[in-house]
């Protein structure tokens, strides 16, 4: 699978970093070394399991030998997730010759070929326990057809049929719950590394010796300890919705559920007319055997029909009044009925067995009753809406379940802001309650999704958000990139790429030694010292040219259109192994430099009339903070910041048909810049008889980097242009004839615009002088 840019940005900042501490690492004494220590921090739904993959396969490129990898997690079901993505799964091309097997399943031959980089997969319980010899320990326990020690001891060991002992790097996904004792044992195993990811990173006490070291000893400060991903990254790259709506409803159950069914609704008919259909989904989070205001158990020797606990109430609702196909539902929990008085047939009930999972999943189904039961592992996309009922309603439970809603279907946002919305509805009792719950989760998401907006109504009544559509409907012609000129030159570069298959001198690194513990001698008389060895494992030239181009240009390795699509990848001198550090590797590295140079000089920005305009969509609006305009296609906007309302209010006294150009899902442009992102939305579209005026209102220290990467000609190929780009920001500002801009004053705002291949400015002394000036061309 390809990462994006902030996925290749965080794994090779882990990888660099682990070679750079293993090149001379802290010791605890000869034959131990303080491992390496990093936490990937990013919000759920970012692709953590791609990026610590990715950072695995770097770090095994840089090191002398093939290294063993323990990746391990709490959770069954998240570890059942990870063997089958790294091992013949989505995720198997990023560990490219990796041996993937479960923990028990290896063998004492699989340790010693250091031929092959080993990755062993298990959960926490195999090894995490006070008593390596009670109960089924069999990690603590000779396998005595295979070996005389104990597995847990041949990994400790590890050694190699040389002698040497192979790096052991300890990946702990799902890591908020790294524990104590569990630290304590993978501390035994002498691990090279270890790296933990986590939405909310929090370190276990049997670390801080460890960090003590590397803090005293190396400098380090929190920074270093942690790879950060910015979650703006991650909404902009479609992979999380964007904005999260709460509803506080001090309702009966029913009418929060019939609300969240009428949105519900809307969503299913918005996706079902996209080129690829899904079924938003819905979870209902209750207590499982408690009646609604009663601390104690339900009576389960009743009739069905007089049961009270909360997800019989749940499902006889949706069933009886919602009219919902039964088989659409499912109850996941340890609902519980007595001898005599069994459910209806039509009710699924799965209680979280060894293979109620795999039923769960195989289902498809789209209401689910739980517990908190499938809080970790299951990630389905197309769960988009969430019950919350008031036994369940704290801050954390709440922040917990947003987790398993805020994934996007598809990676992509949508046209209709329906689907790019995590819709919540939570039943409490008291107002008070709500406000205190609301409170908490707030400043959880402030700190945890800064970049996703937060949406909140409180009276309880109808749905969260109102959705408006744009009157009349208006359209905008699509505007893409023109390659085709940049084929042939990238041919040519790259027919000028050598070919290092049969290895040679330039294919070995320099100054790549590291430090290995090696066995001298047999048995008794054994001993251990570290020794050097000087070259790295090798990678494919392939891996080394596509990561160059993917950190060079974020739109590299995209499906429809990028660079990578311009390049016979499968020529056989890409499948050539080279050092890293090798003079190999840096000419790959300066070939995909040409490449990217040679696409950019070589396409265009064009106006596409050839394929179906861009149509404006609904918009979602909180009436909280929404304001009504006359001319705009949509009556009400709301989330605009103050100089965006500023500027909507002066559009919409100009008399022209305006709309506000929601980010991420709305009319974009591509770029050709390398130090931008690879498209970008103006805030408002406005429409001058037969042309479109894309405007956008920057704040000055975006205005260089606005203008430099956003305003440019768009060609028209001999049409008329009706695509017309301006941007405006606050201030009276100029550009001298070698385009550098000088800030004047804080009087007013500048017109930005870009003629005949040169950037323009012109002063307006308000919103709507700005706006008059914008319009005219």
């Amino acid at each position: 699978m390809d990462a994006f840019s902030f996925q290749q940005e965080a794994s090779s900042q882990i990888a660099e970093r682990f070679a750079e501490y293993a090149a001379n690492p802290l010791m605890v004494d000869r034959q131990t070394t303080v491992p390496f220590l990093q936490t990937l921090v990013s919000i759920t739904g970012s692709g953590k399991t791609l990026i610590l993959a990715e950072a695995i396969a770097q770090i095994r490129d840089r090191l002398p030998i093939q290294p063993v990898v323990l990746w391990i997690s709490k959770g069954r079901i998240v570890v059942s997730q990870a063997y089958a993505n790294l091992s013949s799964g989505k995720y198997a091309d990023n560990l490219p010759g990796f041996n993937v097997k479960p923990l028990l399943q290896v063998a004492p031959s699989d340790l010693e070929d250091d031929s092959v980089p080993l990755l062993l997969v298990a959960t926490v319980g195999k090894f995490a326990v006070e008593d390596s010899q009670g109960g089924d320990r069999r990690v603590y326990q000779a396998q005595l057809d295979l070996a005389s020690e104990s597995l847990w001891s041949l990994i400790a060991k590890r050694r190699t049929h040389g002698g040497l002992r192979r790096p052991l790097i300890v990946v702990y996904d799902e890591g908020h719950n790294l524990s104590d004792l569990q630290t304590r044992r993978l501390l035994e195993l002498s691990p090279d590394a270890l790296i933990s990811a986590s939405a909310t990173m929090a370190l276990p006490g049997q670390l801080e010796n460890t960090i003590a070291r590397l803090r005293n000893d190396r400098g380090w400060n929190e920074q270093r300890f942690t790879t950060a991903v910015s979650s703006r990254a991650v909404v902009d790259a479609g992979l999380v919705k964007e904005r999260i709506a709460i509803g506080g409803y001090v309702t009966p159950m029913e009418t929060a559920i019939d609300a969240m069914l009428a949105d519900m609704g809307d969503a299913q008919e918005a996706s079902a007319s996209l080129p690829v259909p899904f079924r938003p989904k819905a979870i209902y989070v209750c207590s499982t055997n408690t009646v609604d205001g009663v601390p104690i158990s339900e009576d389960v020797k009743r009739p069905f029909a007089d049961r009270q606990a909360r997800p019989i109430l749940i499902w006889r609702h949706l069933v009886e009044n919602a009219g919902i196909d039964p088989s659409k539902i499912v109850i996941y929990s340890q609902l519980k009925f007595g001898p005599g008085f069994p459910p209806p047939p039509s009710l699924r009930l799965l209680s979280g067995g060894d293979n109620d999972y795999t039923t769960f999943l195989e289902g498809n189904f789209e209401h689910v009753i739980f517990n908190l039961g499938l809080q970790e592992g299951w990630d389905d996309p197309t769960c988009g809406f969430a019950y919350i009922d008031k036994e369940m309603a704290s801050a954390r439970q709440i922040t917990q379940v947003i987790g398993r809603v805020l994934r996007q279907p598809g990676a992509e946002h949508y046209q209709n802001p329906i689907l790019n919305t995590a819709h919540f509805y939570i039943r409490s009792d008291e107002r008070g309650v709500f406000d205190e719950i609301l409170d908490d989760v707030r400043t959880q998401l402030l700190n945890e999704h800064p970049a996703i907006s937060l949406s909140i109504k409180k009276d309880g009544r109808g749905r969260i958000l109102e959705k408006l559509m744009p009157e009349p409907p208006r359209t905008v012609p699509t505007v893409g990139i023109l390659s085709a000129n940049a084929k042939d030159p990238i041919a040519a570069i790259i027919s000028k790429m050598m070919n290092f298959s049969s290895g040679g001198e330039n294919t070995i690194g320099q100054g790549s030694r590291m430090l290995v513990l090696q066995e001298i001698g047999t048995g008794n008389e054994a001993t251990y010292d570290w020794v050097e060895v000087e070259h790295s494992n090798r990678v494919t030239a392939r891996a080394i040219f596509r990561r160059e181009l993917q950190r060079l240009y974020s739109g590299a390795l995209r499906r429809a259109g990028g660079p990578i699509n311009l390049v016979d990848i499968e020529l056989p001198k890409f499948d050539a192994l080279v050092e890293l550090t090798s003079p190999a590797a840096d000419h790959i590295r300066s070939i995909a430099r040409d490449v990217v140079d040679c696409y950019i000089s070589n396409s265009r920005i064009f106006q596409n009339d050839f394929d179906a305009p861009y149509s404006v969509g609904p918009v979602l609006v909180d009436e909280a903070d929404a304001v009504e305009f006359s001319k705009s296609l949509h009556r009400r906007y709301s989330g605009l910041n103050p100089l965006e309302l500023r500027f909507a209010r002066a559009l919409d006294k100009s008399q022209r048909v305006w709309a506000r150009n929601p980010r991420n899902s709305g009319f974009y442009l591509p770029l050709l810049d390398l130090a931008s992102a690879s498209t970008y939305w103006p805030d408002f579209l406005v429409w001058v008889d037969k042309t479109v005026v894309a405007i956008d209102t920057k704040g000055d220290h975006l205005l260089t980097d606005a203008t430099l990467g956003k305003l440019f000609e768009i060609d028209t190929l001999g049409e008329p242009a009706k695509v017309v780009l301006r941007l405006v920001s606050e201030g009276e500002a100029q550009v001298s004839p070698s385009g550098q801009i000088t800030k004047l004053s804080g009087i007013g705002f500048t017109v930005w615009s870009w003629k005949a291949g040169k950037l323009h400015a012109q002063h307006a002394e308000d919103e709507r002088a700005a706006v008059k000036k914008a319009l005219t061309f």
